[in-house]
């Protein structure tokens, strides 16, 4: 029914640039570029199963950032949700628990980190319950050096999103020891 962790972490590694989506301006630009994942990073409870569709229906990976959908808590029940209405492929959450549901559920997750300062990196150091997750995504991601420290700890794929603007962007995470970047921007995209 949905991607195995395996399957993921090759088309992660395939097509290291990732579609984030936050309007519906972007979700049709994303579904004529060559992204095979998308993020799905707004939409609120009612619209969230089109955007899946939509993805799904160009054929692409579907991937719903659950923490910024509107109606939704932070609760198992909107994994549970996500899982058998909208059929999306895996999630995305800053939350250990919503992230352990996806994947008692079966489906991918990612969990996201922000490195806002030291006091961030050493805690991604002690706070080792992403063991659950498929990939991390770290946010900045224009931040090769913080990436690749934190490749040297977190033993699963990390993505870098955020602030990732352009091809030198690109090349740096990629460099660095990211597997794959995450970016809302359409030109990035083209890369």
């Amino acid at each position: 029914m949905w991607v195995r962790h395996e399957a993921f972490v090759e088309l992660l590694q395939e097509n290291p640039v990732i579609a984030a989506v936050k309007d519906a301006t972007g979700l049709s630009r994303s579904m004529d570029s060559d992204c095979q994942i998308v993020f799905v990073l707004s939409g609120n409870l009612l619209g969230v199963k089109e955007v899946v569709s939509r993805v799904h229906e160009a054929g692409k990976l579907a991937m719903v950032h659950i923490d910024l959908i509107d109606g939704l808590a932070a609760r198992d029940v909107a994994v549970d949700f996500i899982a058998e209405s909208t059929r999306a492929d895996g999630i995305i959450s800053t939350r250990s628990n919503l992230v352990r549901r996806a994947k008692a559920r079966g489906m991918l997750a990612v969990q996201r980190f922000f490195m806002l300062d030291s006091i961030a990196l050493v805690n991604i150091e002690k706070h080792l319950s992403f063991e659950a997750a498929d990939a991390v995504e770290i946010l900045p991601g224009a931040m090769p050096k913080v990436i690749r420290r934190l490749a040297a700890i977190v033993r699963k794929p990390m993505i870098a999103g955020g602030l990732i603007s352009d091809k030198e962007d690109v090349l740096n995470a990629l460099g660095a020891g990211a597997v794959a970047v995450s970016s809302s921007n359409p030109e990035v995209w083209l890369l």
